[in-house]
Order: C-alpha cells, then structure tokens, then sequence
C-alpha cells in the first residue's frame, strides 16, 4: 500500500532576492515539514535576515513565492498569520511599558487575550521584572521578553532571527529544548543563530546554507 507524503507546512518555490543591486540568492526552493528545525547559515550579508522575512511574508522576493496549505502566502494572509510566529533580530519591545504590559500588548495583538502573562515571563526568568519599565532593563531582558510568546502560542511556523542574542547559557539550553518540543508536537521552527545548537542534535537539525554573492562588475 503507498503511503501518502504529508503536505508540507511551508515550501519556498524559486526564491531570487536582491538588494542594492546585489543578488543575495537565486533560485532558491525548499520544503518545511512539520518537526523541522532549519537553521539558515551564512556570513554577513549573506541574506538570511532577508530569507526569513520573505518566508514570514514581510518582504516581496525579486522573484518566486512561499506556499502555505499549497497556495501562495500573498493569497492566503490571514490563514498564513494565524499559524506564523515570527520574531526579528529587533526584539520589538516599547520602552515606555512594562515586560508584563509588553507581553501582555503582543499575546492579545496575536488573539490569546486569556495568555497566563506572569506564568510565561517566569519561564524565561523575568520574575521580579514584570512591572519595571522595558527602558531600565538590559539587551538580554528584552529579547526575553520578546522570547516569552513562544512559551504560549498555537502557532505551527515558527520564525525567529537571532533567538540566542544577549541571552546567557541557561536561557539558551531552555530555548532549545522548547524548539525540540515545539516541532516533536508538530511544528517547526526556522532560525538563524551564531551560536551552536547543543541540545539538538545533528539528526534534528537541518541546515541551509546561504553564501555572501558579490555584485558583479
């Protein structure tokens, strides 16, 4: 009896970028299966910041598409975003409020107006920080804060630039191993990081390779 491949969650079909005048990849495709986790590697400049916003749908590549439930995510956004966390290398966070206002402005932003806002920021250490002003704490303390609405969201595509910046070793440990149990739930999760990957393993981690492409002359 042949058995039915799943459909994959996410698929970039030809994907060409360019900016400046400078093609960053061509041509590019690949498919995101649930339990995935994809680390985009490459030097500076390289476009893998560029390569997650398009498959989030914030940028317009020069050329192909990102298919979601096989239908283009320009022609599905609503679909597409119910099932999409994405989360830059900015963290995002409004100096002016509170980590617990700050959470609390992206969980209900993103439909989940019942999140348990002092549960999640106890998950990524904030206890004790939740009602001090997001300006008077450190780079690491905002990408936590920033970090915290993967603990409590239904979303499958997970997206996220530079996760492990400004965060320290047991922050790092933690984050991984909510990426491993987020895609054995069948999810996935596409990054980019410097860092290495201790808790996921070689047989967990895919790996997509962008390499820097010099403008012609």
């Amino acid at each position: 009896m042949t058995q039915t491949r799943p459909q994959p969650l996410l698929q970039a079909k030809a994907l060409t970028c360019i900016r400046e005048e400078r093609i960053l990849f061509d041509e590019l495709s690949f498919d995101v299966n649930a339990g995935d986790i994809i680390q985009i590697e490459g030097p500076n400049g390289a476009g893998k910041s560029s390569l997650l916003r398009i498959l989030a749908g914030l940028s317009r590549p020069y050329a192909g598409d990102v298919y979601f439930d096989n239908t283009a995510i320009d022609k599905c956004r609503d679909e597409y975003h119910e099932q999409l966390l994405y989360l830059g290398h900015l963290p995002g966070v409004k100096s002016e409020l509170t980590a617990e206002e700050n959470l609390t402005f992206n969980m209900k932003m993103a439909g989940y107006n019942d999140a348990p806002i002092a549960a999640t920021l106890a998950k990524v250490n904030l206890t004790g920080f939740e009602d001090h002003p997001a300006g008077h704490l450190s780079a690491g303390q905002h990408r936590r804060i920033a970090l915290a609405r993967l603990w409590h969201t239904e979303a499958k595509i997970w997206i996220v630039d530079e996760p492990m910046t400004a965060i320290d070793k047991r922050g790092v440990e933690e984050l991984e191993k909510l990426f491993l149990r987020h895609a054995d739930n069948g999810g996935c999760v596409i990054l980019t990081t410097h860092q290495d990957l201790l808790q996921i393993g070689a047989d967990r981690l895919r790996k997509l390779r962008l390499e820097y492409q010099f403008a012609e002359e």
